[in-house]
């Protein structure tokens, strides 16, 4: 006997439902204003540094960990930034742009 037939024996008017799972698509809100990807060294060492987004810190934050995630590197979220260690602007803008966010470079 089996937990289906268990339940069954527990409950008999109870009818079986078939039930939808809707996974919702959680986005990103998309800006017009083009997000500042530029490049820095910090203590010699290279530094990529996003800012400019105008939505929701929790937004800003899992993009962060995404595009760290991807580019298998270190990073951190600070003042409404992203810090990505090394010079990825190339990388990460091609990411952004194809997720549909506007991305301008700016220095070098």
């Amino acid at each position: 006997m089996d937990l289906k037939d268990q339940l069954k024996n527990l409950f008999p008017e109870h009818e079986e439902k078939e039930v939808e799972i809707t996974k919702e698509d959680k986005g990103l809100w998309l800006q017009d204003d083009p997000i500042i990807c530029k490049y820095e060294k910090r203590k010699g060492k290279p530094i990529t540094i996003l800012e400019g987004y105008t939505g929701a810190t929790e937004d800003f934050k899992a993009l962060a960990k995404e595009l760290k995630q991807k580019l298998s590197v270190g990073g951190s979220f600070k003042d409404d930034k992203i810090i990505i260690q090394g010079d990825y602007r190339d990388k990460i803008m091609a990411m952004l742009k194809e997720k549909g966010f506007n991305v301008k470079r700016v220095g070098g």
